[in-house]
């Protein structure tokens, strides 16, 4: 009978042990005797117990994971006292952030229904959201300064697969996500090693010729948008795998089809509409169309989730400023499945991109040597958040400003020219 239930689930297991192998050694590159901290959806246990496995196979000191659970979430919003939504967890960040100082991995697994919380009180979204940004603090500079090796993959959760396949029963909807799932994530065939190897070196030559041109802007045009993008002083793209300060190389997302670096935050220019909707925190904000003056989002609009969108703006000084910058062709597999994944880990690799908030530190030269006020000065932005959405399209055109004023063409129609 244990037999028949394995081979009868809409998720193939040898394709899931795959994602964990994938995502032990080319996610995280794990090293012997390291610890690995993991989070994730209570669901996607049978996804953590393979992590587990390969990770003490690649003798890992400790795998410690941290389950979260859908009615749990949502039994505080609808039963915790009002004031609980302006606290948050800070101990657990602080004990994380102390774990990635102490050489931890850190591998996030993704997959709770992305619109769980479209029917609480958008107030106690907002300041949950707030305060748990802030308590986040000291653990995500760690990540996004690439202080240890870290990974984000993802799961197929029931929930999650009926928000991407409403007309599905569930025993379907979960096995088109997975199928969909392992295919982004390059381990639909059994020589996933030997695929992601290839498809690191393609962004690598991206990255490459991208950092040989030192572009001081990119400049986008198509329906709706006409932005110029300025780079920030000693930028530094990045693509596929990258070396974390404690020297071990990982693909922090997986999937990935981008290759990205730090706009300066001073100098952004014109209007820019969405092409894909965001879903954020149990909202779907849709055609978003901005101004920027002085790299300040000046007027923001959107027909669906206005504002939700005006609140995270308001979060800070830095949310109206731009953290990223990705280059992401039209062509990728991601954009080719005509899927909309309501999860940015997928969708922001179907498209060209832009990011508000926090910039990574990594995407400078010599980042690791530098300080928060010499990021700054840099044009690197700061803030609370760091939410990607999608410009790109295969109407967009792309030019490289060079730093006499001549054009470089990056993109036509939504693919390299290169």
């Amino acid at each position: 009978m244990t037999d028949q239930r394995i081979t009868s689930t809409p998720i193939d297991p040898a394709k899931l042990d795959r994602l964990a192998e994938v995502a032990v050694k080319v996610g995280l590159g794990l090293r012997p005797g390291q610890d690995l901290l993991l989070t994730a959806p209570a669901i996607a246990l049978p996804l953590v117990r393979r992590i587990a496995v390969h990770a003490y196979k690649a003798g890992a000191g400790i795998v410690t994971p941290i389950l979260s659970d859908e009615e749990i979430t949502l039994a505080r919003y609808r039963h915790g006292h009002d004031n609980s939504f302006d606290r948050a967890a800070g101990w657990l960040y602080e004990g994380m952030a102390k774990a990635f100082s102490d050489n931890t991995a850190r591998l996030a697994i993704v997959g709770d229904n992305p619109m769980l919380l479209s029917g609480e009180d958008p107030s106690k979204v907002a300041r949950a959201s707030k305060a748990n940004s802030m308590a986040y603090q000291p653990a995500l500079e760690k990540i996004v300064n690439f202080d240890t090796n870290w990974n984000i993959i993802a799961y197929p959760s029931p929930s999650w697969a009926k928000q991407v396949f409403p007309g599905d029963p569930e025993d379907v909807a979960i096995g088109k996500l997975a199928d969909a799932i392992f295919a982004a994530s390059r381990v639909d065939r059994e020589d996933a090693m030997a695929n992601w190897a290839s498809h690191n070196a393609v962004l690598r030559e991206r990255t490459n010729w991208l950092n040989g041109q030192r572009f001081r802007a990119l400049q986008y045009s198509g329906p709706g948008t006409d932005l110029t993008i300025g780079l920030a002083d000693g930028h530094e793209w990045e693509g596929g795998a990258s070396l974390s300060k404690n020297g071990i190389s990982c693909n922090a997302n997986i999937p990935t089809e981008e290759v990205f670096t730090t706009p300066h935050c001073r100098r952004v220019y014109g209007h820019v509409v969405s092409s894909k909707p965001l879903s954020y925190q149990g909202t779907l904000i849709d055609n978003i169309a901005v101004r920027f003056e002085d790299g300040r989002i000046v007027d923001a609009k959107a027909s669906r989730g206005a504002e939700v969108l005006n609140k995270v703006l308001d979060t800070d000084e830095g949310a109206r400023r731009l953290g990223e910058v990705a280059l992401v062709p039209h062509s990728s597999p991601i954009s080719q499945s005509g899927l909309l994944f309501y999860n940015t880990l997928f969708d922001e690799n179907a498209a060209s991109h832009i990011a508000l908030g926090q910039c990574y530190s990594k995407c400078f030269v010599n980042g690791a040597q530098l300080t928060p006020q010499q990021i700054a000065a840099q044009g690197g932005n700061q803030s609370l958040i760091h939410i990607d959405w999608m410009i790109g399209s295969a109407e967009t055109d792309i030019d490289g400003i060079l730093t006499d004023g001549s054009k470089v063409p990056v993109f036509r129609k939504g693919e390299w020219v290169k």
